[in-house]
């Protein structure tokens, strides 16, 4: 099956007898004979996939002999290694797929004779089609309106939920019984010379020059970096979009006037080195707000070890037998991949619970470029925000599709673009693509199945003819990073948590821990009208023109993640997908890693196409830094026993000890027993010195 692979992929990217069906032809990419670094950079690229393609390439023994005489260059070399150790993983994991899947090497061996059949005009949307079946299948039948429309009704089916019993005590006072969250990203300033003129001392900016030599450790999508203007920041912005929603409520009824919100922050670093000017730079910046309706909490990696060390390891030594306690150590923590402060920013809600107020019964996590748009929420579904988050269905039970009974202990609004809201808060903030399949589409097109699964999810409206959110209602698989709360029972009950290697899409992880777990399975309320407006566009434009790179990396990273984590859950790939697909399931595939590859050399293709939109900078920092990030990723994944089963376990007894030791200061705290209460006033201690606030004036 190797060559039929390789020709498979001559005819992608186009040779002497064929047209590129990616529409960009990579032989013309390849310059050997150019020595500046934005035409090594392509014709490193175009070599890799010119050497995947073989002898079926007239130009493939050419591109390997380049590929080798830069194995050993300082600035190359590294980045010819990763292409050289791709072409014989792409082409194993190809054969081993082949060996495994009898159905795939069918397909495969299908679209090879379909791709060598000259004497026939092919159509296009069939090639595409046939191409699809072996490299993205979830897509398939997404591709023309007519089908698509058929599965946006097909997928609310699959959503639906037939209730069987309301929650009997929802939430009722939503500012006092819901903590909310949201988590703050912080980075280097992108202006070393700048670091003079920063909000922080004189120590501090001593560090940083070190900080910068350092290095960045981990990535995120567009932080705000620490020399940037606090006012123009999304951190005030989402800030003072809060406070406005709850001084809205107060006058709508929903919170007294002398409340306020409990708001806990995490602050992600990309240097460890950056964790206590980060603190320095957000407090300096809050303290030109007065707020009058938050308590704000800002919670950094110092912080969260401390609620370890302190309370959490001296519990489990009282409590527990077992001397296995470092399951904790690390647990708890807000830097790292997105997946560690999404699942502090969950747990925190009963952490919060147990130490500081056991009438918070929720916690909800919300984006800081995202606000409650709450006139148009008023006038167009007739609640509030918090009103929306006082529905019995959140909480609720009922049977899913499956036939599982179901617990909704989740809840998920959706999102709407800052541009659109005024026209109507259920327009999809994510569109069916109109443009054609070009490059990197060819083989992975996300985007297609993320706007149907907006439109089948998130823009479900309950009806009394149809879905009608008594009876029945649908839901999520497909959240986003706001707009989503757990209830505090359902977290001491089911447990859930994305672990610390999740990269990207941490939301959606988060149900996988759990997803077939329990006689009543945990799940997520889709609450129709609870809309928030994504003001992404008011973020600065550098910024997000800077992490546009570090985003398709990402997305790379999620998908051989996605697809190893898949294989350490207790239940079969096929089962996890039939409840994940379209667009979650998607990034679970059973040849990742020449998913990933492909991807990356055919985007980089188009950037060079694509002259006018790429320069020399964010090419070669793509290829190179890009590079580097993947082949750290597949090394740690391909070179054993997948190594994600372990951490896997360790998180998961770790969360359960967290728990196990929650519930049992809980109950020692009930009974007056002289250690829980000590250990509550040490947890207070801690939280309250946490607090910041913008000069939180007295109401």
């Amino acid at each position: 099956m190797k060559e039929k692979f390789r020709t498979i992929i001559s005819h992608i990217i186009g040779s002497e007898t064929s047209k590129p069906v990616c529409g960009i032809m990579v032989e013309d990419q390849f310059k050997p004979d150019r020595t500046d670094d934005y035409s090594i950079a392509g014709t490193l690229n175009a070599a890799f996939l010119i050497g995947l393609c073989g002898e079926a390439h007239s130009q493939s023994k050419n591109a390997l002999r380049f590929l080798e005489s830069f194995k050993d260059d300082p600035g190359w070399g590294q980045t010819v290694r990763f292409y050289l150790e791709g072409l014989d993983l792409v082409l194993s994991e190809i054969e081993d797929r082949c060996f495994a899947d009898k159905g795939f090497a069918e397909e495969l061996n299908g679209l090879y004779l379909w791709l060598i059949n000259e004497g026939e005009v092919k159509d296009y949307d069939q090639t595409i089609n046939r191409i699809w079946k072996i490299f993205f299948p979830e897509g398939l039948s997404l591709r023309d309106n007519r089908s698509r429309d058929e599965n946006i009704k097909l997928l609310r089916e699959k959503r639906k939920i037939r209730i069987s019993r309301l929650n009997p005590s929802p939430i009722s006072d939503p500012v006092n019984q819901i903590l909310f969250t949201s988590n703050i990203l912080i980075t280097a300033p992108g202006n070393p010379h700048t670091l003079d003129n920063l909000n922080i001392s004189t120590e501090n900016r001593q560090k940083l020059k070190q900080v910068i030599r350092e290095g960045q450790v981990w990535w995120y999508d567009h932080p705000v970096p620490v020399d940037m203007a606090f006012e123009n920041s999304e951190i005030l912005h989402g800030l003072e979009g809060l406070e406005k929603a709850v001084e809205f409520e107060k006058v709508h009824g929903t919170a007294g006037k002398d409340h306020r919100l409990n708001c806990a922050l995490s602050v992600s670093v990309t240097h460890p080195g950056l964790r206590d000017m980060a603190r320095e730079y957000i407090e300096y910046g809050m303290d030109m707000k007065k707020f009058r309706h938050l308590n704000i909490f800002i919670f950094s990696e110092t912080d969260t070890a401390g609620m370890t060390n302190e309370v959490l390891l001296p519990a489990a030594g009282r409590y527990f037998d077992s001397s296995d306690h470092d399951v904790l150590n690390n647990l708890l923590g807000v830097d790292g991949e997105y997946g560690r402060h999404y699942s502090f920013l969950k747990a925190v809600s009963a952490f919060w619970h147990v130490f500081m107020d056991s009438g918070v019964k929720a916690t909800f996590k919300i984006d800081l470029d995202q606000v409650f748009p709450q006139e148009e929420l008023a006038e167009q579904t007739g609640y509030s925000a918090f009103d929306h988050l006082k529905t019995p269905l959140w909480g609720s039970q009922g049977i899913d599709s499956f036939g599982n009974k179901v617990e909704l202990g989740m809840i998920a609004g959706a999102l709407v673009n800052r541009n659109d809201v005024k026209e109507s808060l259920f327009t999809p903030d994510i569109k069916v693509p109109e443009n054609g399949i070009y490059g990197e589409d060819l083989v992975f097109f996300s985007r297609l199945p993320q706007a149907v699964s907006t439109e089948a999810e998130m823009m479900t409206r309950y009806e009394e003819d149809k879905i009608d959110g008594k009876s029945y209602c649908i839901q999520r698989i497909h959240v986003t990073g706001g707009t989503t709360g757990i209830l505090v029972d359902s977290l001491m009950k089911h447990r859930p948590f994305t672990p610390a290697f999740i990269g990207r899409a941490e939301d959606q992880a988060y149900i996988m821990s759990v997803l077939q777990g329990g006689e009543n399975k945990l799940r997520c309320l889709h609450k129709s009208g609870l809309v928030m407006r994504h003001d992404k566009d008011l973020t600065n434009a550098d910024l997000l023109r800077s992490a546009e790179m570090d985003k398709h990396i990402g997305d790379y990273l999620r998908i051989l993640v996605f697809s190893f984590y898949a294989r350490v859950l207790p239940w079969g790939i096929s089962d996890i997908k039939a409840e994940l697909d379209p667009y979650t399931g998607c990034f679970i595939s059973g040849i990742p890693v020449t998913l990933v590859y492909l991807r990356f050399a055919l985007k980089a293709a188009s950037m060079i196409a694509d002259k006018s939109g790429t320069d020399v900078e964010q090419l070669i920092d793509f290829i190179l830094n890009g590079g580097e990030r993947l082949d750290r990723k597949i090394r740690e994944l391909t070179s054993g026993l997948n190594p994600l089963i372990g951490k896997f376990r360790k998180e998961m007894q770790g969360w359960n000890l967290f728990y196990d030791i929650l519930a049992m200061i809980q109950k020692g705290i009930a009974e007056g027993d002289s250690f829980a209460l000590d250990l509550r006033e040490k947890a207070r201690a801690l939280i309250e010195s946490c607090r910041a606030g913008g000069k939180q004036v007295k109401l």
